[in-house]
């Protein structure tokens, strides 16, 4: 995406994709990954209206081989797991209980 060209008019979004040697103008209507931002790579799905704007119905963030998600908060040690945990895949938690014991 070509930095200095994102124009946000409420929920829709305009900007130019580029590979350096061509550009193509995008506008999108809803809401953006996370990761969408100026100067960096995106992918756009949709169609090419006959102005030669590209009406992109799914646009997705690309990151680089860098990327980590944000971190999950640690279960405290002081939360107490329940005292009876339900039948099925959550048995392990009286099972962890009674060895702590």
């Amino acid at each position: 995406m070509e930095t200095g060209s994102v124009r946000r008019d409420g929920v829709t979004v305009h900007f130019i994709v580029t590979d350096t040697a061509h550009s193509i103008p995008v506008t999108y209507t809803g809401i953006l990954p996370d990761l969408f931002k100026e100067g960096k790579g995106v992918v756009a799905q949709g169609e090419m209206s006959a102005n030669g704007v590209f009406q992109a119905s799914e646009v997705l963030a690309k990151h680089d081989e860098n990327y980590m998600p944000p971190k999950r908060p640690r279960l405290s040690s002081a939360r107490k797991l329940p005292e009876k945990a339900p039948a099925g895949r959550w048995s392990w938690i009286q099972k962890a209980q009674a060895n702590d014991s």
